[in-house]
């Protein structure tokens, strides 16, 4: 690609574009090929300027609405075209990029921008369906985020302790024999400590099998 240098002149055409469309119109000058013309895509844009097709399509309606750029349409494609190109040496340059059609040409218009209202209204068309369709991705994504969150109701699990055989015997039910020492409230306390330990015991090689699998092999 051959060298091109941005002239005081050239600076010029950047009066009425607004500050944030600059660095845009800036790589478009250098970008684009020496007739000005590229491919009218913002997610490539987007990608060679580290920023965002959405920022990319505001900042090509900006340099549309400030007459330093249209677009037109050739080969089922569309395509950007500069009104104020740089100026380049085209000597061996071979240009890829199909002709504008007679209508789409700036120089045919009696003033200059006048001729880039038709795709500055398709640019802006563009826009407005790419922020619809955009917004209702986002929407949709936060309501399937949202019945994720949304846990179905569990019933709470039964404590062990209440399926324990009593801690007491019957006699000194349910608040025990106090500073009396008692041989069946002593037994019934043993006998409650092991069905616990027991069922316990059993919960947590219920765990482990549910997260290494099981075998049909009996112990």
């Amino acid at each position: 690609m051959k060298q091109r240098m941005i002239s005081a002149a050239d600076l010029g055409h950047l009066d009425e574009v607004p500050h944030e469309a600059k660095p845009l119109a800036l790589w478009l000058w250098l970008n684009l090929d020496p007739l000005g013309r590229g491919p009218m895509d913002p997610a490539w844009i987007a990608r060679e300027t580290f920023s965002t097709p959405d920022d990319v399509l505001d900042h090509l309606v900006a340099l549309m609405d400030a007459d330093f750029l249209t677009t037109y349409v050739a080969g089922g494609a569309e395509w950007l075209l500069l009104l104020h190109p740089l100026r380049v040496d085209m000597r061996g340059v071979r240009i890829s990029t199909p002709e504008p059609p007679a209508r789409d040409r700036p120089w045919t218009s009696v003033a200059v921008g006048r001729g880039s209202a038709g795709g500055r209204e398709r640019a802006r068309e563009r826009a407005r369906a790419q922020v619809r369709a955009e917004a209702a991705a986002r929407a949709d994504a936060w309501d399937a985020v949202a019945q994720d969150r949304e846990e179905e109701p569990v019933l709470p699990e039964r404590p062990l302790i209440l399926d324990a055989p009593p801690m007491f015997c019957d006699d000194h039910m349910p608040h025990g024999a106090g500073k009396t020492k008692c041989g069946p409230c002593r037994d019934a306390r043993l006998k409650r400590d092991e069905w616990l330990q027991r069922r316990i015991y059993e919960e947590k090689l219920t765990a482990h099998f549910e997260r290494v699998g099981t075998d049909d092999e009996p112990f």
